[in-house]
């Protein structure tokens, strides 16, 4: 068939990837080129790892994108309605853009936070792995933010590098049922991690981390979790953003200004700032490739429906767990309700390590059959929920 339509998708994490390969394997007519800034695609969620040293995060695109896909290695500089522009010169016309450029690192409010390491994307880990190796041995390294991303950072590191001091500084696993929290305490006291808890960072100094308290925690490296930022590129192309900088789009992911922009990720539009995306009306969009493959699916099927003159659904997105690897051979998968909300059951210990690794792989696993063009059901109508579409 004819190529009638050309569909631009500026990034290619998971939404990204997720949604160039829905519109190529379902709609023969329309042509979908890829920009990012490597050929590679990167899994964030094994990023703890490459800066322990514990595994690799990294995927050549061309085995993971839909053979008609056309990958352009660069940047975005401007969006329009029917043109993105890139660093080097290149102008791409297009029918419709996707808007999947995901997040990076916060700087945040702390003092001295340039100071410290991150594991939002791939150099930043593989700085900290760099400067781990480097670092004499019974080093003190200072985890800030016992999140999901603190305890996965903080307990990989506690075992693949014993010899030095871990130290994490937060409420681990606050908003996860009293039993959860309990085992993520037994697990970080077996893995001789310190617990600072109630307690926050007032600046990072030269050797230390100083908490409002007024105590000093000695610091050969610190590693900072909590917070991201989203790029700019939003703002500076004149879209409609909140105060964050993330593309504001309406409940089918179309940008609320009703321009052929949709914007796919896994931010959290209400509570700080998580991915580049805020969806006006939904406050569950926790960060993870449980929010960020639906999401993709689902703008893909939007692009489609604007591409043909037609109103596109609603998005219908429901949750099922919260994995978390506690080092290799530990891990919690705490069973959830579709608005995110914790539930009482959950698996802990040796069998929760396994299910993490094997749901981690099942993600690139589904995301290489759809490159093969074996479309994803959620055809049947806007109450299909992610969990029929995803993994995580």
């Amino acid at each position: 068939m004819t190529t009638q339509f050309h569909v631009v998708v500026v990034g290619a994490g998971y939404a990204g990837v997720m949604a160039a390969n829905r519109l190529l394997a379902e709609h023969p007519e329309v042509a979908v080129t890829v920009v990012n800034p490597r050929p590679v695609f990167v899994e964030r969620v094994r990023l703890h790892q490459v800066a322990a040293g514990s595994g690799t995060a990294t995927h050549e695109l061309s085995d993971l994108l839909h053979p008609r896909a056309t990958l352009h290695v660069g940047s975005a500089v401007r969006i329009e309605s029917h043109a993105v522009s890139l660093a080097d010169g290149t102008v791409l016309p297009c029918d419709a853009v996707i808007y999947a450029v995901g997040s990076t690192s916060g700087t945040g409010a702390i003092p001295g936070v340039e100071k410290a390491f991150s594991v939002a994307d791939l150099d930043s880990a593989t700085a900290l792995h760099d400067a781990l190796l480097e670092a004499d041995d019974y080093a003190s390294v200072v985890v800030i933010g016992a999140g999901l991303t603190g305890l996965e950072t903080v307990t990989e590191l506690a075992q693949s590098h014993p010899r030095h001091t871990l130290v994490l500084v937060g409420d681990p696993g606050a908003a996860l049922p009293e039993t959860t929290q309990r085992y993520i305490l037994r697990r970080l006291d077996e893995l001789g991690v310190q617990v600072r808890s109630g307690t926050r960072v007032a600046r990072i100094d030269d050797g230390s981390v100083v908490l409002d308290d007024g105590t000093a925690v000695p610091a050969t490296l610190v590693v900072r979790t909590a917070g991201f930022s989203v790029p700019d590129l939003a703002r500076r192309s004149g879209l409609p953003v909140d105060d964050d900088g993330r593309l504001r789009v309406r409940d089918t992911l179309q940008a609320v200004d009703g321009k052929p922009i949709v914007g796919v990720g896994d931010g959290m539009p209400i509570v700080g700032v998580g991915d580049a995306v805020g969806v006006d009306g939904n406050d569950h969009l926790r960060m993870s490739c449980q929010a960020a493959m639906p999401l993709g699916i689902h703008g893909a099927d939007t692009v489609w429906q604007l591409l043909q003159g037609r109103e596109p659904a609603p998005l219908s997105l429901g949750f099922v767990t919260t994995c978390i690897s506690l080092g290799r051979d530990r891990g919690v998968v705490q069973l959830s309700a579709r608005d995110d909300t914790p539930v009482r059951w959950a698996v802990r210990g040796r069998l929760a390590a396994p299910v993490k690794e094997a749901i981690v792989r099942g993600t690139i696993h589904t995301m290489q059959l759809q490159a093969r063009g074996r479309a994803l059901p959620s055809r049947r109508g806007p109450d299909t929920s992610a969990r029929e579409k995803a993994h995580v």
